[in-house]
């Protein structure tokens, strides 16, 4: 029944049907469930809480997933200490608990193969001058470091002559970014960032040196961010305008949101160009009623369940979120994508804020 992952990265990420993906991540994900059952004892005492018998399965869809929180209360390791080479932690605002999540050396490599494979069918596989919408300090510890400097540095490896667009004191560096603009003149930039923080340090202050006569061209530019919406919903910011306000300002046109958490890194679901967050081969996302999980049906509000073929050092495969969703369809997204495509309505009620985008945003 084991599915091995390296076999998986051959592939392309958004290339296969329905019943194709099904038996693929079926395979991986069950092999995944009994290795965990094998090496994590929390696991293994949950599982045997839910009553089900994972060789018995025949689906991902019939395996225990586990509450995203669940990794904020206790301790999931499957692999020994000596062998996890970072935790990373959720974002959180002040008081909060933090997830905390154990990578050993061979879960890191699956996380950054496959984060470029999905991020390289957007953006080409070309390393392009890179424009990073946040300050430097954020990614000062390595081995202990939080989902918003995860996000820097796993996005960082599709840049070269990296700029951080802010200074540490979230200022932007107007005189910096001009001169990066003004040396990569004619080719394409790749830019990077959190929601909120580039609406925030990024559009509004370059707004106010716009009036300044200050001009900078982004029209060959791509930004992907990801990070939350709810402090910007909070502004009356809608994805269109946030789309439509960067373009206006320095002509920036593509620009792809992303959904994912630091629970399953590298394994996110990109926004298309019609506005779809897209599960690739990697991964997959099952919509669930609130009052008794079964599945939704399709255009059905519920709760959003990932799962991910990745992770080997901690049991994070399968993780019910706290974010309502619905999905869209399936293999017949006009972008020519495979797989589920969804949207995301945003937190649960009473759930905390916890995206890279909202805990940053809650300062203000």
């Amino acid at each position: 029944m084991e599915q091995n992952y390296e076999a998986m990265l051959e592939l392309e990420p958004y290339s296969l049907e329905k019943e194709k993906k099904q038996e693929l991540l079926s395979r991986r994900l069950i092999s995944l469930s009994e290795q965990h059952y094998e090496t994590c004892e929390t696991y293994k005492r949950i599982v045997d809480a839910f009553g089900i018998e994972i060789g018995k399965t025949e689906s991902y869809y019939e395996l225990p997933f586990l509450p995203v929180r669940l990794f904020k209360e206790m301790e999931l390791r499957s692999v020994p200490k000596e062998e996890v080479v970072k935790t990373m932690t959720s974002s959180g605002t002040s008081g909060q608990r933090v997830s905390r999540i154990y990578v050993d050396r061979k879960t890191a490599g699956y996380q950054q193969k496959t984060l470029v494979k999905l991020v390289s069918s957007f953006t080409g596989s070309a390393r392009m001058p890179m424009l990073i919408i946040d300050c430097p300090s954020v990614i000062k510890n390595r081995a202990m470091f939080s989902a918003r400097g995860a996000g820097i540095l796993g996005f960082s490896i599709f840049g070269r002559d990296k700029l951080y667009a802010l200074n540490d004191e979230m200022q932007l560096d107007v005189e910096g970014v001009s001169a990066f603009l003004e040396r990569h003149k004619g080719e394409q930039i790749f830019l990077f960032g959190f929601t909120f923080m580039i609406w925030q340090h990024f559009y509004k202050e370059f707004k106010k040196f716009r009036q300044k006569g200050i001009v900078w061209d982004l029209s060959n530019g791509i930004l992907i961010h990801g990070g939350g919406w709810k402090k910007l919903k909070g502004e009356a910011i809608s994805c269109q305008e946030f789309r439509g306000s960067l373009q206006e300002a320095c002509g920036l046109h593509k620009i792809y949101d992303y959904y994912g958490m630091v629970e399953q890194t590298g394994c996110i679901y990109m926004q298309c160009e019609y506005g779809h967050f897209h599960a690739s081969i990697f991964s997959d996302v099952i919509v669930r009623r609130p009052e008794d999980f079964s599945v939704c049906r399709m255009g059905e509000k519920g709760i959003l369940q990932v799962v991910s073929a990745i992770p080997e050092s901690y049991p994070g495969h399968s993780l019910l979120t706290e974010d309502e969703g619905v999905l869209l369809g399936e293999d017949d997204c006009p972008c020519g994508r495979k797989g589920k495509y969804f949207s995301v309505h945003g937190r649960l009620k009473n759930a905390e804020i916890r995206g890279c985008s909202d805990t940053y945003g809650a300062k203000f």
